[in-house]
């Protein structure tokens, strides 16, 4: 079942890669208390999400910080050390939490997985955005097959 406005953020463990290396970023404490913007992509360093994607939440840190929003955190079927390859290569710094769901397991529990393995790539998130208040979400944003719309920072930054 797909996750939907006013559901909790399921509980799940995810990866983030630090300076004394990768650690668990626990779902239930990046949402507690705070208001998160998360969204997906089907991978890291492909071409929509390399190019528009991650540098569109990046370019508009500032203007959703002054919406209100607390963290700004990128999701990809992917392992931490891509993640962090990919945050380097994009000039991320601290601006965006780039998360790691090496198996899918976040990932699916959301009900937010893609097949694509038809491209080789097995089993990755749909591209989504979405926002959470104290763990809930208040605006979800899934893109049809193909499409980048309504997962764009310009998009969720109109919701806000």
């Amino acid at each position: 079942m797909t996750i939907k406005v006013g559901d909790r953020i399921p509980s799940a463990t995810l990866k983030h890669m630090t300076k004394d290396g990768p650690a668990n970023v626990k779902t239930d404490e990046l949402f507690k208390g705070k208001t998160v913007v998360l969204f997906s992509v089907p991978g890291a360093f492909t071409p929509t999400c390399h190019a528009k994607h991650l540098p569109g939440f990046v370019q508009n840190i500032d203007a959703l910080k002054a919406k209100g929003v607390d963290t700004i955190a990128c999701l990809a079927v992917n392992d931490v050390f891509v993640m962090s390859a990919w945050g380097k290569a994009s000039n991320v710094d601290d601006k965006v939490l780039m998360l790691a769901d090496g198996n899918a397991d976040f990932t699916k529990a959301l009900g937010l997985e893609l097949d694509a393995s038809g491209f080789g790539m097995g089993t990755r998130g749909k591209r989504f955005a979405l926002v959470a208040k104290d763990g809930v979400v208040t605006q979800l944003n899934v893109e049809s097959a193909g499409e980048f719309r309504v997962s764009a920072a310009e998009f969720v930054l109109g919701q806000l």
